[in-house]
């Protein structure tokens, strides 16, 4: 029994049983996998996989109760190496985060910024992707930390700690009938094209969920996991925009203007999430730390112990 095995069956898991997809995951060849599954089988005296010919069709029994101890060894052969380098070299190192576009460009910058003038010597590493793709990367072991606002707190071997609240609101064009300065209504907003977030991204269960108690139907002309997009369409007078409040800025977003829709939208709130058994080095506690000083170490060590 060796690693290549152990990570073999895990990334066949993962790959939904495609072997082609697994040797091209691991660099190695479709003829390879097979005879490092089939060597793990002889030696367990145990057939890990349903097979229909040469065809993988799921986990057996068997399979399903050694997956997650394969899992976890694997896990801690990770942790073993993060414990060296942690004691080894305490400000070098790796820093794997995944996140939403939202809160790369919007949320992070300063929070970075401060961490890497403390860790100058840290590679600090952005994936950017949907909810449910970071979720998947935490999950599998390809991040550190994942950041969003969906997704994370569904996950049965994840922790999630809220960093941060904030509310969508609604851009404009300057001049447009809108921008009275009187508090806006649902109402009102239904009358107009809307631009806004795509299903799953930045909030968008919360504005659809206020349309919707408001038995209000409204007119989305156009979707995108870019604020950035967002606005340069309603610049292009294409219809109004809902976004997160923090992606507008008034000194780059001239010609556009922001109103307040507190009133009109639920609180979001943007977690920061773990996976248990995960051994995080110290900079990614400071790192944390940045972004919700509240989390401390202890606090979130505490947490990942329940």
């Amino acid at each position: 029994m060796n690693f290549q095995q152990l990570r073999i069956v895990r990334e066949t898991v993962r790959r939904d049983f495609n072997l082609t997809d697994v040797a091209a995951a691991l660099y190695t060849s479709q003829p390879g996998v097979s005879k490092h599954i089939k060597d793990l089988e002889d030696e367990l005296g145990l057939e890990l996989f349903v097979r229909r010919g040469k065809r993988l069709l799921g986990l057996t029994p068997g399979g399903k109760e050694l997956i997650d101890v394969i899992e976890r060894i694997l896990l801690d052969a990770q942790n073993l190496k993060r414990i060296a380098d942690q004691f080894g070299s305490r400000d070098t190192g790796h820093l794997r985060i995944a996140t939403t576009h939202t809160q790369a460009r919007y949320a992070l910058p300063e929070v970075i910024k401060s961490f890497k003038a403390e860790f100058p010597r840290v590679h600090l590493a952005l994936h950017q992707g949907s909810p449910r793709e970071i979720a998947t990367m935490l999950s599998n072991g390809e991040a550190d930390l994942a950041i969003a606002t969906e997704a994370l707190d569904k996950l049965p071997d994840v922790v999630t700690f809220p960093c941060y609240s904030w509310h969508h609101a609604v851009i404009v064009p300057e001049g447009h009938p809108l921008d009275t300065g009187k508090p806006l209504s649902l109402e009102a907003l239904a009358e107009y094209p809307i631009i806004t977030y795509q299903e799953g991204f930045t909030g968008r269960t919360q504005i659809d969920q206020a349309f919707a108690e408001a038995t209000l139907t409204p007119d989305i002309v156009l979707s995108a996991i870019d604020a950035d997009v967002i606005k340069t369409y309603v610049e292009l007078g294409l219809g109004i925009g809902i976004i997160a409040s923090m992606a507008f800025h008034p000194s780059r977003d001239q010609g556009l203007r922001l109103l307040d829709a507190q009133h009109l939208f639920a609180l979001n709130v943007t977690k920061i999430a773990v996976r248990r058994g995960h051994y995080l080095r110290d900079f990614s506690y400071r790192f944390i730390e940045r972004l919700s000083p509240r989390l401390t170490e202890a606090h979130v060590r505490e947490s990942l112990s329940l």
